[in-house]
């Protein structure tokens, strides 16, 4: 790992440079819009000319009725509603959540699709925020754990009633992979795909370069108002995600204290540490969007560890300091370093 030393306070975000580049030559072409409650950009060079807006917002809709917490037809809701589990016949749905029992295996129980009781009860899923007390805390705990969900057949099970999942870390990683296989299916060689700040890549830019993608420092700022970029990187053929808990938090108004939106399934509270964002490169988005939360969840030291242990998978940290703020990367980070 190597450092820098910041004298500033940043943290994190994604923002997708040259987007607003020329592509109205050629058959390069050019897509936004709203998906998955935030947006998404598309820009792609289409061999025939032809707009696949519509291709791939149909393939992103129907991960919406697998994995959305907020559609209460969805396969996701069905299933957190039911008592023992419910009829499963849905490829996406089984994706999403063999890659969730792998990444939590990795990560020794950091990323958990089952801490949706406790992400709704601190207020930061789809239901109202409860009043936390230790023992309400300790009650929810018991229903976290991948071990408690298994898939028999065309069915999947919980053990215990109250039992959910929440795929809001893994779910916009899998919708980017998702875009960019439509994309393929209709020839496209160079693309790049962000939703939400995760994004993919393949080949090159409309200006015949590598894909050039800045992360945000980290400032408590919900509104995105005042943003600032950390760092540039250059991609092509990778996936990038990247977690902070600079946007999603709220403050306690009686003890002033913050309570950020990441929550240790293991403690079952708000994560307190150094950490400020954890930006994760990896050959798919949804690895790399699983990775990054987990990181948020380990914090620095932890984080690091995991990255030794799989050198597939490369990192960009962004910690606090009594001096203010500081970086640091795995050494397979750095050939993703843009010149100036």
């Amino acid at each position: 790992m190597k450092k820098a030393l910041l004298s500033h306070l940043p943290v994190i975000l994604i923002v997708v440079l040259l987007l607003s580049s020329s592509c109205n030559r050629n058959n390069w072409i050019k897509n936004e819009g709203e998906v998955f409650g935030t947006w998404y950009h598309l820009v792609y060079e289409s061999p025939e000319g032809k707009n696949l807006n519509d291709e791939v917002i149909l393939a992103l809709d129907s991960i919406n009725r697998a994995l959305s917490t907020y559609d209460s037809t969805s396969v996701i809701s069905r299933f957190n509603r039911s008592k023992k589990g419910i009829e499963l016949n849905n490829a996406h749905f089984r994706t999403v959540f063999s890659a969730a029992c792998r990444i939590t295996d990795e990560t020794n129980g950091a990323f958990d699709m089952t801490v949706a009781p406790l992400v709704n009860a601190w207020g930061f899923g789809f239901s109202k925020r409860q009043n936390m007390t230790p023992g309400l805390i300790d009650s929810l705990r018991m229903l976290v754990g991948m071990d408690n969900i298994t898939i028999e057949s065309d069915s999947i099970l919980k053990t215990t009633p109250g039992i959910m999942l929440d795929a809001s870390a893994i779910a916009k990683g899998y919708g980017v992979d998702i875009a960019a296989k439509v994309l393929e299916r209709f020839g496209c060689k160079n693309y790049l795909v962000e939703i939400g700040g995760e994004v993919t890549t393949k080949g090159r830019n409309p200006k015949n370069t590598s894909w050039r993608i800045g992360i945000d420092k980290p400032i408590d700022d919900p509104s995105a108002s005042n943003r600032e970029i950390q760092i540039v990187v250059q991609l092509s053929g990778k996936s990038l995600a990247t977690s902070g808990n600079y946007r999603q938090f709220y403050i306690d108004k009686k003890t002033g204290r913050k309570y950020a939106h990441t929550i240790d399934p293991l403690s079952g509270e708000p994560v307190q540490h150094s950490l400020l964002s954890a930006t994760i490169i990896s050959d798919d988005c949804m690895t790399a969007d699983a990775y990054a939360t987990a990181c948020m969840v380990m914090g620095l030291e932890k984080s690091r560890e995991l990255l030794r242990q799989h050198p597939e998978v490369d990192g960009y940290f962004i910690h606090a300091t009594n001096d203010g703020m500081e970086v640091s990367w795995t050494e397979g980070f750095e050939k993703y370093f843009a010149a100036e």
